[in-house]
């Protein structure tokens, strides 16, 4: 019987010929925040569907020189960062492939030497990420360091943000032809920042209550909606992950709430962390309730594909997929080590392990030398 992962379906305005899906990893090897010819070899390696990914989410991209938060990681607001991304996409388009644009600006998670004129890192509050970033010393050997402080965003400010996102987003789908985009909402970055209580102390209208927490996501995810239309627009959600320092009192009807508000945008799809990013799928007083918060979802007239992603193999993820339970699954560190890993899934393996040691910064070693089936 074959494999439900491998039955074609759509994310809104885009046809995926499988339900594999090529989770957002960030690699460190733009520098200048431009892509490089590697970059479209390395995802045009993961991009044919018959042995690579549905659909493809790319690495964390910054909307602004102000949203990067680690060393040499892409952008969307230069020429060069554009011309790069399109011979990305072309590359991946030349293969078959489907791949969107993750929107990202990071908020309190990055260090001083990598803002504009070495300003302090912006955030909700002025409250410093328990977390590291990566930069690369006077010697260009990259390492983590602790997060800088940050200072608090004034009201006046975030117009200028959400309008970041939106031009992220058209320079995205109309200059650098990806297909759509993915607004990175999780792992306790700005948006994510604004959400949860654990970052956000502010006494205005984006502070507070559930309703006020989220009235920035939901802000930036019409404005994008409105630059490319809502069936080309996703986005991630990471309800219960400790990723980057973050935490919420509440989560479950903080998230009830915005899934709700999110539903009427008719986003292509909604990409949900389940349990910790990277770690485990239940997070220790961290009870979280994933099928209620589909369900307020659908509920409110949400029709987009839900994704979900953290510690699937290929097991679980078919029995997500054929029991209704996920429309997408999201495969991350796999996808490095195993660019034909839809090829190795049809298979059943083998599966070969990641360099860690090669994971951030560096060339083509650890990128785009891992071997292929028969290869």
């Amino acid at each position: 019987m074959p494999s439900p992962l491998f039955s074609p379906t759509r994310a809104g305005a885009i046809d995926l010929a499988t339900r594999i899906v090529m989770a957002p990893l960030t690699r460190n090897r733009a520098p200048g925040a431009t892509p490089t010819p590697l970059m479209a070899e390395y995802y045009a390696q993961r991009a044919n569907p018959d042995t690579g990914a549905g659909l493809i989410i790319s690495e964390a991209t910054a909307i602004s020189p102000q949203g990067q938060g680690y060393a040499d990681v892409p952008g969307l607001y230069g020429t060069e960062q554009l011309d790069g991304w399109k011979k990305v996409t072309k590359a991946v388009h030349a293969q078959g492939g489907k791949i969107v644009c993750q929107l990202w600006h990071v908020g309190r998670v990055s260090h001083h030497i990598l803002q504009p004129g070495n300003a302090d890192p912006v955030a909700p509050s002025a409250i410093r990420a328990e977390a590291k970033t990566y930069v690369f010393n006077e010697q260009g050997v990259g390492h983590f360091t602790p997060t800088s402080a940050p200072r608090a965003l004034h009201r006046h400010e975030i117009p200028g943000i959400v309008h970041d996102y939106a031009a992220a987003a058209r320079n995205a789908v109309k200059s650098a032809g990806f297909d759509g985009v993915e607004i990175h909402g999780a792992n306790g970055y700005l948006l994510d920042q604004f959400l949860k209580t654990g970052a956000n102390q502010r006494t205005d209208d984006y502070g507070g209550k559930i309703e006020n927490r989220a009235r920035l996501m939901l802000e930036v995810t019409r404005a994008v909606v409105d630059a490319v239309g809502h069936d080309r627009v996703g986005i991630r959600l990471s309800p219960v992950t400790p990723a980057n320092g973050i935490d919420d009192a509440e989560p479950q009807p903080l998230f009830d709430y915005l899934i709700r508000q999110l539903a009427p945008l008719g986003l292509a799809y909604i990409h949900v962390i389940e349990g910790a990013t990277g770690g485990p799928r239940e997070v220790p007083g961290r009870p979280f309730d994933y099928a209620a918060m589909e369900a307020a979802y659908r509920q409110a007239g949400g029709r987009g594909a839900w994704m979900v992603n953290n510690g699937y193999d290929p097991v679980l993820a078919e029995d997500a997929v054929a029991s209704g339970r996920a429309d997408l699954v999201a495969f991350g560190k796999a996808f490095i080590s195993m660019p034909d890993l839809a090829a190795r899934i049809r298979h059943g393996g083998p599966y070969q392990g990641l360099d860690k040691a090669t994971m951030y910064g560096g060339g083509a070693q650890g990128y785009t030398d891992y071997p292929t089936l028969g290869g």
